[in-house]
């Protein structure tokens, strides 16, 4: 039975809008053979909780936050762990972040999960007067710190190096210096300036053709220490270019979320694995698209994936570090979190507009799972202003 929703327009006046029906993608943990694929994840809020007092560590609902990394792994995910899907330098400081990633770690354990976690500098606060040896410290701390959990790395790009860095042989140092320590190779983040704009002229220049040679040498001095290279540039032949000359067994993982089904099918010269902040949020269809994949039906696979890149460009629209407001959102709607209330009062950061949009090509792509309560969920939400069942 269908349900229509009343949707509040820009102009005051409100439209009637009527749901699909949402498509039956199954949870398999069955491990996906052509492609790796991490899902970074978002946390859940306590709701309980003065999310205003920014002095305080995050009030995190762990069981909720929990039951979410075991949905993603239900589905054959690897986790991206305290990521800036997780609000890492948003609302999460690293004195929370260790206790996800140690809780994540206990339950990666419980059913056979994988998961790399989030290492970085976001201890130090940034400054063009810090040294160099202080950011090598501060990368030291987190990486010692997780790897004495037990965990893999992830490296994350640094906003006191970006501060301080006078030229691109800093970031060779630095780098350098780190990756020698690492137990096993680890992933390099390369986050745009539109996931963070602190990040701006990463790698000693705001030139991105000149900034993917720094990175590239970097990797070629040290690809023994290096699984592979997340780069979230939403700029899709940037990534091809880049992925063409990585050197010999060092993987791309794609964190572009406008162009990630042809980044993640490829071309005759190679693919990209995947680190996707929108897999948290399309998560059963993402992997019935990576099974059709392995079986070799790209038809299928680009059915699958084609309804779901205009949800995530309209979540990762700009300003694109808000993306986890959606996120978030659609984990409300499909009954994942009882609550629409986020680190840092972040749920405040899209309109009402962006979030309505949000829930038609959400249904549109058959991803509310239930429709009754989304549409519930919308009311309860202030989204939606009335319901009625035809």
């Amino acid at each position: 039975m269908p349900y229509t929703i009343s949707l509040p327009n820009l102009d005051g006046t409100t439209r009637h809008y009527t749901l699909g029906e949402p498509k039956d993608y199954r949870a398999s943990n069955t491990p996906f053979r052509s492609r790796i694929a991490f899902a970074a994840a978002h946390v859940v809020a306590n709701p309980d909780a003065d999310h205003s007092d920014k002095s305080r560590p995050a009030q995190v609902d762990w069981d909720k936050t929990m039951a979410y990394r075991r949905h993603l792994w239900s589905y054959g995910f690897a986790i991206a762990e305290a990521m800036d899907t997780s609000q890492r330098g948003m609302g999460l400081d690293w004195t929370s972040s260790q206790e996800l990633i140690r809780r994540s770690i206990a339950e990666a354990k419980s059913v056979n999960g994988v998961m790399f976690s989030g290492a970085g500098t976001d201890h130090l606060s940034p400054s063009p007067d810090r040294t160099l040896s202080e950011v090598i410290e501060a990368y030291e701390h987190q990486v010692s710190t997780i790897e004495g959990m037990g965990g893999r790395i992830i490296l994350m790009a640094s906003r006191a190096m970006a501060a301080c860095a006078k030229s691109p042989d800093d970031y060779a140092a630095v780098y350098s210096r780190v990756l020698s320590q690492v137990r096993e190779p680890v992933i390099i983040h390369w986050l745009g300036d539109m996931f963070d704009p602190q990040l701006a002229g990463y790698w000693g220049t705001r030139d991105l053709d000149v900034a993917m040679n720094h990175c590239l040498a970097i990797l070629h001095a040290n690809a023994s220490k290096i699984d592979g290279i997340k780069i979230s540039l939403l700029n899709a032949q940037r990534e091809v270019d880049m992925r063409r000359q990585l050197p010999a067994g060092v993987k791309m993982y794609t964190g572009d979320d406008f162009n990630y089904p042809t980044l993640i099918k490829g071309d005759q010269s190679g693919y990209s694995h995947a680190l996707l902040g929108i897999f948290d949020a399309i998560a059963p269809a993402a992997a019935a698209a990576f099974h059709a994949l392995d079986a070799g039906d790209m038809a299928r696979y680009d059915a699958i994936f084609e309804p779901t890149v205009a949800l995530s460009r309209h979540i990762f629209q700009t300003p694109t570090y808000y993306y986890k407001t959606g996120i978030t959102f659609l984990a409300y709607l499909n009954g994942h979190q009882d609550h629409f209330k986020m680190l840092g009062q972040q749920e405040t950061a899209r309109s009402r507009e962006h979030l309505v949009q949000l829930f038609i090509l959400a249904d549109q792509a058959g991803l509310l799972r239930d429709p009754d309560l989304a549409v519930t969920r919308m009311h309860e939400a202030g989204v939606g202003e009335l319901r009625t069942i035809i």
